[in-house]
């Protein structure tokens, strides 16, 4: 069974804030918060100082903020990752009730293991939990964190960058689907990203990171590589698209940058695939229905 869909959406709007002072209004969902109660009147008095529909900036003082949301865009609860030196301490929680026992909390982790490792470039990611929260301790030992240190009051749990990459390419279902990628292709794009030294392409290095890699002779002819065109639905639409580098990007000739949110997904996924992904404005369902062309396949191997 695959893991639920969680996206960690960096917009906080009015709603958004709403809706946590009803989680942190509830006693089950608090229990084990440590500062739920000062965050819940900061939310109150945001409210009512600020008259905005957006209110991120208000939330990111002192760290990064995030609603952790559904494939229906729904949020379900939230995450907090503070840096701290090379360090980040994340918190979440599970806000709606309705979905406690759904594994939710543990596809939150992975997508903000993603964030404080690639996006923050932590060396260090730690959780502090309560020693009764056995839900939340579970979610975390088995996303791979290990027990660092512990007090009658709190356990704190630790998972390092260079055990993360590890488990990552050990376990890369475990993070989404099975991504196969060429020797050449990941070495291009891992000099490109070099290049960028941007953030903004973390999504695609994480899936560089896992991906199953094999030799351009060998990959399956059903695979997306760079430079592949493709036919697939992104959501009711069918779309035939290349797969390119960023130099070669055009959107209106249907030729997707591998860094682009739609080419960053489907980048070395099989036809026939289906799966949910997060796009700058919404989350979309996107299958492969067919390649149509790779260079690999046709015996281009310049390309």
């Amino acid at each position: 069974m695959n893991a639920p869909f969680i996206s960690l959406c960096p917009e906080i709007t009015r709603e958004d804030a709403l809706k946590l002072m009803d989680w942190l209004q509830d006693e089950d969902v608090i229990r084990f918060l440590s500062d739920s109660r000062g965050v819940s009147r900061m939310i109150e008095q945001v409210i009512g100082r600020v008259q905005l529909p957006i209110l991120t900036h208000l939330f990111n003082q002192g760290g990064r903020f995030f609603m952790a949301c559904d494939r229906h865009d729904v949020p379900v609860g939230f995450v907090r990752l503070v840096r701290a030196g090379r360090d980040c301490e994340m918190v979440l929680a599970i806000g709606d009730r309705d979905n406690w026992g759904r594994k939710l909390g543990a596809s939150t982790i992975r997508e903000g293991m993603k964030l404080a490792f690639f996006e923050m470039r932590a060396e260090r990611l730690i959780a502090k939990i309560h020693p009764d929260n056995a839900r939340s301790l579970r979610a975390f030992l088995r996303s791979g964190f290990v027990l660092q240190s512990q007090t009658p009051s709190m356990k704190s749990l630790v998972m390092g960058s260079e055990r993360y990459l590890r488990l990552l390419r050990e376990r890369p279902a475990f993070h989404g689907a099975d991504i196969h990628i060429t020797e050449i292709d990941k070495s291009r794009l891992k000099n490109l990203i070099e290049l960028e030294q941007g953030a903004d392409f973390f999504e695609l290095e994480h899936e560089i990171e896992r991906a199953i890699v094999v030799d351009s002779g060998q990959v399956a002819e059903d695979v997306v590589t760079m430079n592949s065109k493709v036919l697939l639905h992104l959501d009711d639409e069918k779309m035939e698209v290349a797969l390119v580098y960023p130099e070669d990007a055009n959107e209106n000739a249907g030729k997707l940058s591998v860094f682009s949110s739609i080419g960053t997904a489907i980048f070395g996924v099989k036809a026939g695939a289906a799966f949910n992904w997060r796009i700058p404005d919404r989350t979309c369902r996107i299958r492969i229905e067919k390649v149509l062309y790779q260079p690999e396949a046709a015996g281009d191997f310049h390309l």
